[in-house]
């Protein structure tokens, strides 16, 4: 497929460290899955990096997909940096790490990646929140105040696993300065948690500043219903000039 320069396909994907729910521990099947969206940019969540002896799990997916990646650890699992990471196969031409860890709870973080599409540079903000109310709402009102830092300029995609599947205080906030993708209104079916039977809507996408959203879908083939207990959110964006 050639792709054009202002045309692209992103998609967000919780991949559990790619432990799916057969319990096997299998990159290549995540790999495959994501090869199968043909995506031009992706946002990980929950994804093995580098550890002492190798680059891990995102490692591994990079090389399988032929994508560049940058990644952000909130703490080490097993020895491995763990976290959100954005493959691209545009280059990758900046990147910053945002805390939003609240309180006593599990660290979380935002990832921003500067992806560089023609003479264009596109923000992707990848976001894991936590599981609290309290402390989505605390972590969606940091994310706001990043993403509309006045250094930051261009078109941005905010997207990832928001962890909230009502309309709550997380999506009150960011909807108040951001254009959310209506899903209900692209997909018949939106659930994306767990992933063989999807009960919870928890994976979202924001844009701003000249972004059209197109086709909005589910991965839902055999494959990506036990590779995690997520299945893929892609959307496709055009770059509007």
């Amino acid at each position: 497929m050639a792709h054009e320069a202002t045309r692209l396909r992103i998609v967000t994907y919780n991949v559990h460290r790619c432990r799916g729910l057969d319990r096997r521990t299998k990159v290549e099947r995540v790999a495959a899955v994501l090869r199968a969206t043909d995506a031009d940019v992706v946002a990980l969540q929950e994804v093995l990096g580098p550890g002492p002896a190798s680059g891990g799990q995102l490692e591994e997916l990079g090389a399988r997909l032929g994508m560049g990646w940058v990644l952000a650890p909130t703490r080490h699992l097993r020895g491995r940096a763990y976290g959100n990471a954005v493959l691209s196969r545009f280059p990758i031409v900046g990147h910053a790490q945002y805390d939003l860890t609240w309180q006593t709870c599990e660290p979380r973080c935002c990832l921003r990646a500067d992806v560089q599409v023609g003479p264009r540079v596109l923000h992707v903000y990848n976001v894991h929140l936590g599981t609290a109310m309290r402390e989505r709402r605390h972590q969606a009102g940091r994310l706001a105040t990043f993403v509309h830092d006045r250094r930051t300029r261009g078109p941005k995609v905010v997207l990832g696993d928001f962890n909230e599947w009502l309309r709550g205080e997380a999506t009150r906030i960011l909807s108040a300065t951001l254009d959310g993708v209506d899903l209900p209104g692209h997909l018949r079916r939106r659930r994306t948690y767990p992933g063989v039977m999807p009960l919870l809507h928890l994976d979202h996408i924001y844009v701003e500043g000249g972004i059209e959203v197109g086709h909005v879908g589910l991965v839902r083939t055999r494959t990506a219903l036990v590779a995690s207990d997520h299945v893929p959110l892609v959307a496709e964006i055009r770059l509007r000039d």
